[in-house]
This record gives structure tokens, sequence and C-alpha cells, in this order.
């Protein structure tokens, strides 16, 4: 009778341990992750929109041939 009480005591806590707290773990990181992928969906779709096409005069750096030759150096002032 004792092992029968023990054995309903220990799957009540372990049924109240895996609904109560993995599965709402889980489902939380499953709604995290579906918001991230929305928000990087999103932040690639506006920055397809705000940059265009790179010129075809632009060398490795990205910059136009004209960039490079307006080029100052400058020197830290401390």
């Amino acid at each position: 009778m004792f092992k029968f009480i023990l054995e309903l005591i220990v799957f009540y806590f372990l049924y109240k341990f895996v609904f109560e707290f993995i599965i709402p773990i889980y489902n939380a990181t499953k709604q995290v992750k579906q918001k991230m992928n929305e928000m990087q969906e999103k932040m690639g779709k506006t920055s397809q929109k705000s940059n265009p096409t790179p010129n075809k005069s632009a060398d490795k750096t990205g910059f136009s041939n004209q960039m490079n030759s307006e080029y100052i150096d400058y020197e830290e002032v401390k």
C-alpha cells in the first residue's frame, strides 16, 4: 500500500513538472524562434529596398573610383 501511494506521489510531481514547466518552456522557445525569423525576414526585405544595387565602377571595397581619388589622410588629435 505504501509503495502504491509513493508511486502516485511521484507520478503526480512528474506530471506537474512536465505540464507546468517543460511544455511552457518549449512553447515559449518555439514562439521566440518564430518571432526572430519574422524579424529577420522584415530586416531582409527592408535592407533590399533601401540598398540599391552596387555600381559597376565600384571596386572591391564598395566605393567608386571617384571616391578613392578624393581620399584625404588625417592625423589623430590627442
